[in-house]
């Protein structure tokens, strides 16, 4: 068997074992974000940089009711450099001041992506989440992230904070492939994971949706030229009411 057929076995054997194992709790994930947009609420999407942002928003074929929220300090001191190794500096606390800071509010959904599951950032997020009032969906790596320690006081990962979990079945270290003459694995299965695993969400949301009677907008592409006010108009709707 070669690379290439190799990575299609892998791949096949990974999003069948999603398919096996998440699939309950990709319909309780839909589920909760159907009553969330029916009761007015709004999905937010945070991740660490391994595909949801970029995979599920602004997308043709997809939702506009799925939005980013990303927060992050910028800190201006032009001072000469100095040691600052004794100082704990992960700013524990930030999340619930970008919460507030930001359009969410208790009630609403965040979907939370994150292999490791371990950083503080995303664990202080988590937290914040849940003192705010704020339903957790963590999509991570359960096998990967176990063995981690997080560096945050709190001393749990992701996967301990969550109201749902969606487990990206991912091996320890992302990676899925073991290569004869190469010193580390290859072809990590995280982003593809997490993709399938939320378009797989999304789908059932739209049938959720639907039986609730309610038609969400979904984008239509812009290479057809009425798409562009077609979609504006699906944008200044979503603004109106929320779907």
């Amino acid at each position: 068997m070669n690379q290439k057929e190799r990575y299609y076995k892998a791949v096949d054997e990974l999003f069948a074992k999603i398919r096996a194992t998440q699939d309950d709790k990709i319909e309780q994930a839909a589920a909760m974000m159907a009553d969330c947009v029916a009761n007015g609420g709004c999905i937010h999407l945070f991740d660490t940089g391994h595909i949801i942002n970029s995979e599920l928003l602004n997308r043709a074929g997809g939702f506009v009711l799925m939005r980013r929220f990303s927060y992050n300090l910028n800190v201006d001191s032009d001072v000469r450099k100095r040691d600052r190794s004794a100082i704990k500096t992960d700013q524990e606390g930030l999340a619930m001041y970008a919460l507030r800071s930001s359009g969410v509010l208790p009630g609403d959904v965040m979907v939370i992506g994150s292999v490791s599951g371990k950083t503080p950032n995303v664990i202080d997020l988590a937290l914040a989440c849940r003192e705010f009032g704020v339903k957790v969906i963590a999509v991570t790596s359960v096998t990967y992230s176990s063995q981690l320690e997080t560096p945050h006081s709190c001393g749990k990962r992701l996967f301990e904070l969550a109201d749902i979990v969606l487990d990206n079945c991912s091996p320890f270290g992302d990676a899925m492939l073991p290569v004869e003459g190469v010193e580390k694995p290859f072809s990590p299965a995280s982003g593809l994971a997490a993709a399938y695993i939320m378009w797989a969400v999304a789908n059932q949301l739209l049938e959720d949706l639907l039986a609730k009677g309610i038609t969400p907008s979904i984008l239509g592409s812009v290479n057809y030229p009425e798409n562009v006010e077609f979609n504006n108009a699906l944008y200044k709707r979503y603004e109106n009411e929320g779907i």
